[in-house]
């Protein structure tokens, strides 16, 4: 099995017990490559401790994530660019960004600046984008619409919109990122995929968030993959292998992993 996990927050705190023997179990589902998406300021020494500490597996994002954009979302944003700008590091994708009209739309404005702004970062250093959105699919797409043309490319992250959204998506370059919200049966996801090339798929948990089914209520992880592989192979009725193989196609051809 050769399975990527485009999506784990695998650095933060809810693995600080057992981390390493997370990575082990991811190893033994058949992750090979786990992406890491930035949040902010917070947590940048332990995205970079934890992809030092398994550099032949982990490949880390830099950005500022919508629901860290507060007051002082300028000077979070300098220390993003400084990070981008500095030859030391590599990073393989700018994430994650996006705008989150779900838990607080006090800061709306300066999520949108915010996240233009780091649109625009990506197309200058020619990196992909991890996008974020909740309750605001349409408010991203119609930034990236803007942009069209000027090489942006990436993936929705956790998508979780209508079939039209995903072709308008699709339409502009872009990947899905499909986690375990797939397996809820309530969630509308399956008939989406149904509908939706795998070529267009990435796979990712959200880790440690959103955990598939019969993980529901518990802490997600990179090894529960393997889950949101199943299922889709499921849904479009072919071999998880080949799941595995065509979406973790997708993430080396889109993050050149």
């Amino acid at each position: 099995m050769n399975l990527i996990d485009t999506h784990t927050h695998i650095y933060s705190e809810a693995f600080d017990s057992d981390r390493q023997d997370a990575m082990l179990r991811a190893e033994e589902a058949g992750v090979r490559a786990l992406l890491l998406p930035a949040i902010d300021s917070g947590y940048h020494e332990k995205l970079m401790d934890t992809a030092r500490a398994f550099p032949r597996a982990c490949f880390p994002m830099m950005g500022l994530h919508p629901t860290s954009v507060k007051d002082n979302y300028l000077e979070e944003l300098t220390i993003v660019e400084g990070y981008l700008a500095n030859p030391e590091f590599r990073f393989y994708a700018i994430g994650e960004i996006g705008i989150d009209l779900y838990w607080d739309k006090t800061h709306e404005a300066e999520q949108r600046e915010a996240f233009g702004h780091q649109l625009d970062l990506a197309v200058k250093y020619h990196l992909p984008v991890a996008i974020h959105t909740r309750n605001s699919m349409d408010i991203a797409l119609n930034m990236v619409e803007e942009r069209h043309g000027s090489n942006l490319r990436g993936v929705f992250h956790c998508f979780s919109g209508n079939l039209e959204q995903a072709k308008r998506a699709i339409g502009l370059g872009f990947m899905l990122g499909i986690g375990g919200v797939v397996t809820y049966k309530n969630s509308g996801l399956q008939t989406v995929v149904g509908h939706i090339a795998i070529d267009n798929l990435l796979l990712e948990t959200d880790a440690p968030w959103l955990p598939p089914v019969p993980y529901r209520g518990e802490r997600n992880e990179p090894a529960y993959l393997l889950y949101v592989a199943r299922k889709i192979a499921e849904i479009k009725n072919i071999s998880v292998e080949e799941v595995a193989e065509r979406t973790s196609a997708n993430a080396t051809a889109l993050f050149k992993l």
